[in-house]
């Protein structure tokens, strides 16, 4: 059997497809020129490599569905032919790479899994202690989970950083400092708790959860921040965005709304509205988003 180089290859398919597309339903010799190029084609000696840079084969399947019975039956057999040359070469590649493919697999295994482990195996491996408040435990859970994240979203240096430490100890001691920094204060604990448990539960604010752990914002200054404060690096630019625009429009002397189509009226289903955003309710809450739709002025709000 002779080695086929691509050009031979392709030569001979190109003569076959041709001769398939003239054959009718009644056997000729556009026909028998398709079978015969088609068994010089399963005469050559064919590679793996030689098949995906010609993609020879993904065409031949046109001609396992021909309607002449020998167009048909040879494509089917020189498609397996060439199946069988494949499966040949990747199960000896196998058998050749085996025991270095294994080395590398069970080391990408550990790097991941120690990705995946690194600064959360020690919160697994211990309980977090409990205090004889309800509050306080859930607030401490909280914590815990939104640190544990922590090691899955950052990157460089502030994943090492947060690999090396322990996210049940920088819970407890941020809680507590949460509670001491609470108890001297006539904030609403509750209330207060709520909101920090807003943002660190917000899948789009990494930067809070990542700060925290890390220990560039302390228990102590959480309870101080507000919403805004709380926010991600991509929110807080959002928003004072928004603010420059409304303070260009209002210097304008026009009326302070903003125009986008990420929302739909529920009225009339466009998605053509105006929109401005007031806070209505204590500093530590998000603020009210007013909108009105362009197209029939149906107007409602969210929080």
């Amino acid at each position: 059997m002779a080695a086929a180089t691509a050009d031979q290859l392709t030569e001979l398919f190109k003569t076959a497809q041709s001769a398939a597309q003239k054959a009718t339903a009644v056997e000729g010799a556009e026909e028998d020129r398709c079978v015969e190029a088609l068994q010089a084609m399963r005469s050559l000696r064919v590679t793996t490599s030689l098949l995906m840079s010609t993609q020879v084969g993904k065409q031949l399947r046109k001609l396992t569905k021909h309607s002449r019975p020998k167009i048909r039956s040879i494509a089917v057999d020189i498609l397996e032919d060439w199946k069988k040359v494949v499966s040949s070469e990747a199960s000896s590649k196998s058998k050749a790479e085996g025991p270095k493919s294994s080395a590398n697999a069970s080391v990408e295994k550990g790097k991941v899994s120690s990705k995946q482990s690194n600064g959360n195996s020690s919160s697994k491996a211990r309980p977090l202690p409990k205090s004889n408040d309800a509050t306080r435990d859930k607030m401490r859970e909280v914590l815990l989970e939104a640190f544990q994240k922590v090691p899955q979203e950052a990157e460089g240096q502030e994943l090492a950083r947060a690999n090396a430490k322990d996210p049940v100890q920088v819970a407890v001691e941020v809680e507590n400092a949460l509670f001491s920094k609470l108890e001297s204060t006539k904030v609403d604990k509750k209330a207060k708790y709520r909101s920090i448990v807003f943002n660190l539960k917000d899948p789009n604010n990494p930067d809070l959860r990542r700060r925290l752990l890390l220990g560039q914002i302390s228990g102590s200054q959480l309870t101080t921040m507000s919403a805004e404060d709380m926010a991600s690096d991509q929110r807080k630019a959002e928003n004072k965005q928004i603010k420059d625009k409304a303070l260009f429009e209002c210097e304008r002397g026009m009326k302070q709304e903003a125009t986008t189509d990420q929302f739909k009226c529920g009225k009339c289903g466009r998605r053509e509205c105006t929109y401005f955003q007031k806070q209505t309710r204590s500093a530590d809450e998000p603020m009210t988003t007013y909108v009105t739709c362009v197209n029939c002025n149906n107007r409602w709000k969210f929080c």
